[in-house]
């Protein structure tokens, strides 16, 4: 563990790109951020509080990550890793402490030259990281020299003549003949070899665990090293009004009290006149009704309640407020989209929370198990690490009728009913019972949402990858959010609000519309029976539909212009083309 700074990160990528058990480079060095047990303690002024989240995951509050510019708070803890480390000097492959490497930047005591990490790392499904068996993959099916006391010490020699893993040469002084890293990173090259050994560095001092996984070897940069699995809400009426959020402050001093006016007086929350001691007294029994029913469990209630709130008016009334959403009745140039209602939602907070991460695939309701958790299982924290967005955004919703005369078109279920069998396939694979129907309705709608997404990140000067959807296409609801995503202040100057309020509402989603009816890619894009992540797409690709994975809430997947358009064949299949 290090105890000075070195290096940094923004706070939002703790979250989502730099979370516990992802490694970052700083430097030259290789660098594993350690579980939420080794964090500094608790910070109350760093606390986040979203009720409804909060119940879901069964924590009393989330925390930001610890800003390294404050000494008070502390930093984010960090182990070494990969441990494998070569020196350029004398070639040398073995751990850091062989090489008598104790402070940052880690040198060769021999050549005083700074060691480069290795490149290489093994993962498995289940979570488990480990550095490569260089060991065993020079030695494998062969005699390790002439005895068993031969002392091994391994030696890495890059060519330098290409990039290749073929030009990486590993060799051992028991002169064995050396191997090169060639064909190391295709799917099964360990079998045999070595088993997943269920490490865990960003553990620290927890044991390995049994684990009947194959192991695979990956390049220690590559994405599918982490996958972040993050959930999020956006904060709703009276969960986003100031006095609900200045209770939720003290929350855990107000939780149990036996009396709330008297510890309200005591800890003068009603001195800056903001909010009398009835108002906050009244907001206390609010959440403690709230906090005796039943836990949150699924996504699609949170958005159920989401849903709702978007549907209403909810006026300005204090600076304080989290959530402000009006409709807007003049938009000319709807007539024909189905388009029914437009909300302005001119200030939003969402609160993401880092729940786990994944290795090798994304997360994905298949497999929860294979979710790796942020601290060691015998001691859970009352806590998760968190951001908060302040920002803004537009939520369309799509006439219902048109909406049901379409989807029960035979040709459309058709056409549906391929990725959704794709679907099912994948839970089938992992033996389970898949989670949901995936419906003409979710694909459209969310089809909607990436062109929609696409045109307005050209019109407002959002890059895309500063945008985000949020569906509501289940259960009967039918509309969808685009809302700025960044944590600074640029998420808030109102360019996704001005969409709607210039009066170009109607042509904007006609020109995403017109886009959208050719690619580059076509006439194979349009054509495609399937394609994407297994098989979960139809028309759809990098030159029209996809957008940033951040902005996406299913990676991608479960998209098809079609629906929206139509095809040479079946012009009537898109619902856009009735």
């Amino acid at each position: 563990m290090r105890r000075r700074p070195l290096g940094g990160v923004r706070r939002a990528q703790m979250i989502t790109t730099y979370g516990v058990g992802s490694m970052i480079a700083i430097g030259g060095e290789s660098f594993m951020v350690a579980g939420i047990n080794r964090w500094p303690d608790d910070i109350h002024e760093q606390t986040i509080n979203e009720s409804r989240l909060e119940k879901r995951f069964g924590v009393d509050y989330f925390r930001l990550p610890p800003a390294s510019e404050s000494e008070k708070y502390g930093d984010v803890p960090v182990v070494r890793f990969p441990e494998r480390h070569s020196c350029p000097e004398c070639r040398r492959l073995a751990d850091a402490r062989f090489f008598g490497a104790s402070a940052s930047p880690a040198k060769c005591k021999n050549c005083d030259r700074e060691l480069v990490p290795s490149r290489f790392v093994v993962c498995c499904p289940k979570g488990h990281i480990s550095d490569f068996p260089y060991f065993e993959w020079l030695h494998k099916g062969r005699a390790a020299g002439p005895s068993s006391e031969t002392k091994h010490e391994l030696s890495l020699k890059a060519g330098g003549r290409s990039a290749s893993l073929g030009d990486i040469e590993i060799s051992c002084s028991c002169e064995v003949p050396p191997v090169t890293m060639e064909g190391a990173l295709r799917k099964g090259a360990l079998h045999g070899i070595t088993a997943c050994r269920g490490r865990r560095p960003w553990l620290v001092d927890v044991k390995d665990e049994l684990c009947d996984e194959s192991p695979r070897a990956m390049q220690r940069g590559s994405s599918a090293v982490w996958f972040s699995d993050v959930h999020s809400a956006i904060s709703i009426p009276p969960w986003s009004e100031g006095v609900q959020k200045l209770v939720g402050k003290h929350w855990r001093s107000l939780r149990n009290a036996p009396d709330p006016v008297d510890r309200i007086k005591e800890l003068e929350l009603a001195d800056d006149r903001r909010f009398s001691v009835e108002e906050l007294a009244y907001a206390v029994e609010q959440r403690r009704r709230e906090e005796s029913g039943e836990n949150l469990s699924s996504d699609s209630e949170l958005k159920s309640a989401e849903y709702q709130a978007l549907l209403r008016e909810t006026k300005e009334r204090s600076r304080d407020q989290d959530f402000v959403c009006v409709p807007w009745q003049d938009s000319p140039g709807l007539e024909g989209l189905a388009v029914d209602r437009v909300m302005r939602v001119k200030r939003l907070r969402e609160v993401r929370v880092l729940q786990g991460f994944t290795r090798i695939a994304p997360p994905s309701p298949v497999a929860p198990e294979r979710r790796s958790k942020l601290h060691p299982e015998d001691d859970p924290p009352n806590w998760l690490p968190a951001i908060e967005v302040i920002g803004e955004g537009v939520f369309l919703r799509i006439d219902e009728e048109k909406l049901l005369r379409w989807e029960s078109r035979p040709e459309v279920v058709e056409r549906v009913g391929v990725v959704d069998t794709a679907y099912r396939e994948r839970f089938v694979r992992a033996d389970q019972t898949p989670d949901r129907t995936i419906s003409p309705r979710f694909m459209m709608i969310h089809t909607l949402a990436h062109i929609v997404l696409n045109e307005w990140s050209l019109d407002s000067g959002y890059p895309a990858a500063s945008l985000r959807e949020r569906l509501y296409a289940d259960g009967g609801m039918s509309g969808f959010l685009v809302y700025t995503a960044t944590s600074d202040s640029a998420g808030s100057l109102g360019g996704i609000v001005a969409q709607v309020e210039s009066g170009n509402l109607g042509a904007s989603i006609r020109a995403a519309l017109d886009r959208a009816s050719w690619c580059s890619a076509d006439p194979l894009c349009m054509e495609a029976h399937t394609g994407g992540t297994d098989n979960l797409n139809r028309a759809a690709c990098h030159a029209c539909v996809l957008l940033p994975e951040t902005s996406c809430e299913e990676f991608n997947t479960l998209l098809d212009r079609a629906l929206l358009v139509g095809t040479a064949q079946q012009p009537g299949i898109g619902f856009f083309s009735l």
